[in-house]
């Protein structure tokens, strides 16, 4: 019989990646997602309980039912500038409701869990690539809806005895590699994503947030990791766990940094020019995330497959191609 692994949010983007990468290091997902952005169509892995992270008897079912051995939570809100927008929604999806959740697993017996943190937790960066040990002080209540619950689980640990590991993802981009599923979020904020959309005609041109960044183009720099690469990640992690290996936290990233200016000359060279402008900066933005993935790489035995960015937007594209405008983007 193969472990049975919960995974919070697993009809999402990353979820949805993750399950598939589960079923194939031999694991059962079990899906447990309210669908309130989540995809039904991306549930194809495996078992799918219907039901909010906050409903501790649907948690606790769910965990008898289907004899839960570990956890991968990736529910929440994701949006930075919405955030700064609407801080109360990301600290009560990120933060309060993951409360009853985490409770209701450790009573459950569960002592393995994996966090879809973020590297938004750093802020503002004085050191590039950033390491695990860099400062933390987010920019916007998105970070630091994600950095409390990061404490709440050192803290949890520490009285229960549960075993995590914190995985702070810089960029997550790309579609699975042969096209099965691929990013729809509605609204697409993602800047990969909206400009395939924008390349395809589907939306109007891009809005590049910001030029005049301290950068050599002006333009924010990132660290655009596959999909897939975070994907096997998680399923590294939750081994490790399950083998008894003790809590961490770690960077995924592939350690380069790409302007945003770098990707749209991508689009170009690869055949996808994209339409696009320039606007004022949001709030929230730093102008520089690059990560320092060296202690995922030696903890975890992690080794991103498809780095370059030719690949991450290939992937991207081919699955917009396919699948656009069948899925509704907003513009």
């Amino acid at each position: 019989m193969t472990q049975s692994i919960l995974v919070a949010g697993g009809a999402g983007y990353i979820g949805s990646h993750v399950c598939k990468a589960l079923v194939a290091a031999g694991y059962t997902p079990v899906v447990f997602d309210n669908f309130s952005t989540g995809h039904r169509p991306f549930v194809k892995f495996g078992p799918v309980v219907e039901a909010c992270v906050s409903d501790v008897t649907a948690v606790k079912k769910a965990v008898t039912e289907h004899k839960i051995q570990a956890v991968i939570d990736l529910a929440g809100s994701i949006e930075v500038a919405e955030s700064v927008r609407d801080p109360l929604k990301y600290y009560d999806n990120n933060t309060a409701k993951k409360i009853p959740f985490l409770r209701a697993l450790t009573e459950s017996g569960v002592k393995a869990f994996v966090f879809s943190s973020t590297a938004a937790v750093y802020g503002e960066p004085n050191a590039i690539p950033i390491p695990e040990s860099h400062s933390t002080n987010p920019t916007n209540p998105y970070g630091w809806s994600k950095l409390m619950f990061e404490r709440l689980l050192h803290s949890t640990a520490a009285a229960t005895g549960l075993r995590f590991m914190a995985l702070r993802y810089f960029n997550a981009a790309g579609a699975s590699l042969d096209g099965e599923i691929g990013e729809a979020h509605d609204p697409e904020t993602h800047l990969i994503p909206r400009a395939c959309l924008a390349s395809l005609g589907h939306i109007p041109p891009l809005e590049i947030f910001g030029d005049d960044y301290p950068t050599p183009d002006g333009t924010a720099i990132r660290d655009y990791i596959h999909v897939m690469d975070l994907a096997q990640a998680h399923v590294l992690a939750v081994t490790k766990l399950l083998n008894g290996e003790p809590s961490g936290t770690y960077n995924l990233g592939n350690g380069i940094g790409t302007s945003i200016g770098d990707i749209i000359a991508a689009f170009a060279r690869l055949g996808f020019p994209v339409p696009h402008s320039f606007k004022g900066r949001r709030a929230g933005d730093p102008s520089r995330l690059v990560a320092d993935s060296s202690a995922a790489r030696e903890a975890l035995g992690w080794s991103p497959r498809h780095a370059d960015v030719d690949t991450i937007i290939s992937s991207a594209y081919r699955w917009h191609e396919k699948n656009q405008p069948k899925n509704k983007v907003s513009a």
